[in-house]
């Protein structure tokens, strides 16, 4: 039984007009400037909303959390502001957002209206994050040498959660990270998740960390 549910994305930004504009253009969405400054970008469904929020520091170091996606061609991408990082290395093209941070660009002939293919983590242990937060969605899990990926997630709009390996341990803040809906907060408490802010008269949400510390976001059921 899935503890919780993919409610949304969220993205720190430097300039968060810049940076949603750049990810409303290259994912297919709408941004919409909100009273407090931040973005909301939308799409069909609530699951592809994604909050674009400003935040006072820039880009310091590697994303652990990056989004990959889908394009016609990596030149579309970099005409929209992003800057290629690795173009040559792998199946895949890095490039870098405005703001520095890292996105994975494939390449395809057919490119779906909405674009986002993969959330990708950085991880220790990979398969012992992706088994975590399979066991938290209620989703399943595909292990290969150097990742594992939770797929089959209800209600999140890409194909897959995945965590690849990386011998660095985590240092900052992520930049992206998603929110859930989830009814009991201490059936996360009592499998390896800890309380970084709990709701309180100014957030209408509880902060988590997952057992290798990225933040996640719940929210009580509407």
């Amino acid at each position: 039984m899935a503890l919780a549910t993919f409610k949304d994305l969220c993205i720190d930004a430097h300039d968060a007009g810049r940076l949603a504009r750049f990810w409303a253009d290259v994912l297919g969405l709408e941004a919409k400037t909100l009273d407090d400054g931040d973005l909301l970008l939308s799409g069909s469904t609530e699951q592809q909303a994604i909050w674009v929020n400003e935040v006072p520091e820039p880009v310091s170091v590697k994303q652990r959390v990056h989004l990959d996606v889908h394009a016609r061609s990596v030149d579309d991408v970099v005409a929209l502001g992003a800057t290629p990082a690795d173009l040559t290395s792998f199946g895949w093209k890095v490039l870098r957002d405005p703001e520095g941070g890292e996105l994975c660009v494939f390449e395809r002939e057919t490119v779906p209206a909405y674009r986002l293919y993969e959330v990708v983590v950085d991880a220790r242990e990979p398969e012992r994050m992706a088994t975590w937060w399979a066991d938290v969605l209620g989703a399943r899990v595909e292990h290969e040498e150097e990742f594992s990926s939770v797929v089959d997630i209800v209600g999140a709009p890409f194909e897959a959660l995945v965590f690849q390996v990386v011998p660095e341990p985590k240092t900052v803040k992520n930049r992206i990270h998603w929110d859930v809906t989830a009814a009991d907060l201490g059936l996360f408490l009592g499998d390896g998740a800890t309380v970084l802010r709990p709701q309180d008269d100014e957030i209408a949400w509880t902060v988590l960390a997952d057992p290798e510390g990225n933040e996640f976001c719940a929210f009580e059921p509407a």
